[in-house]
C-alpha cells in the first residue's frame, strides 16, 4: 500500500467524514491504528485541515462506501493515482548534495569498497553520485587525501538510502555470482 499525499490530513477527513474504521484508515494513511485514534480523540493532529482524498482523486465515493459496508475491506487507491505513483517511482531524478556532503563522498566510496567488494565503479558512482576518477583515486589510493580518508556508511552520511544500498548490493552480489559460475 502507498500512503496518501498528506497522510494525517486525510486521515483526519476519513475520521470527520466517513463510517470507516481506524484499522481501514490506519493501513490506507500507512499510520498507525493509536495514532489514528488520537486523531479521533483530538490528541493528535491538532490544527490540521482535513483534506478529502476524493477531491485529490486518491479515493472514489465508490470504495470509500464499500469499505464502509464491509469492514474487513481495505481501501485501495484509485487507479490514476496509482499509476501516477507507479510512474514517477521508476524514474530517476537528478540528486543534489550539499556542499556540506560533497567531502564524505570519498569516505563513503572507500567504505563501499572496503564492505561491498563486489559493486563496479559505475554502481558505486551512480548510488552516491561521485566520479569514476574519484572511485579509481581511492581504490588504487592515490587520491589527493587518502591519509585522512575514513570509511564511512554512505546511508549515515545521507549520500543515498539503506533501500538503494541494499538493492545495488544484491545486484553486484548476483552480477558476480554469475561471471564465477560462467568460468
Amino acid at each position: 500500500m502507498v500512503a496518501p499525499l498528506m497522510p494525517k490530513a486525510t486521515a483526519v477527513w476519513l475520521i470527520e467524514n466517513t463510517a470507516l474504521t481506524f484499522e481501514q484508515i490506519a493501513e490506507f494513511c500507512d499510520l498507525h491504528i493509536l495514532e489514528v485514534s488520537g486523531i479521533a480523540d483530538g490528541a493528535v493532529a491538532r490544527g490540521i485541515i482535513g483534506i478529502s482524498p476524493v477531491h485529490t482523486n486518491q479515493l472514489t465515493k465508490e470504495e470509500i462506501q464499500r469499505c464502509e459496508r464491509d469492514p474487513s475491506a481495505r481501501l485501495e487507491l484509485s487507479q490514476v493515482i496509482a499509476e501516477t505513483i507507479i510512474s514517477e517511482h521508476g524514474k530517476k531524478k537528478g540528486r543534489y548534495t550539499p556542499i556540506v556532503r560533497r567531502q564524505d563522498k570519498p569516505d563513503a566510496v572507500l567504505w563501499l569498497i572496503k564492505n561491498c567488494p563486489e559493486m563496479s565503479d559505475t554502481q558505486i558512482s551512480k548510488l552516491i553520485g561521485t566520479t569514476k576518477i574519484t572511485i579509481e583515486a581511492v581504490r588504487e589510493k592515490i587520491h589527493w587525501n587518502f591519509n585522512n580518508l575514513r570509511a564511512k556508511d554512505p546511508v549515515l552520511l545521507g549520500l543515498c538510502t539503506q533501500t538503494e544500498l541494499n538493492i545495488t548490493y544484491e545486484l553486484a552480489k548476483a552480477k558476480a555470482l554469475r561471471l564465477e559460475e560462467s568460468k
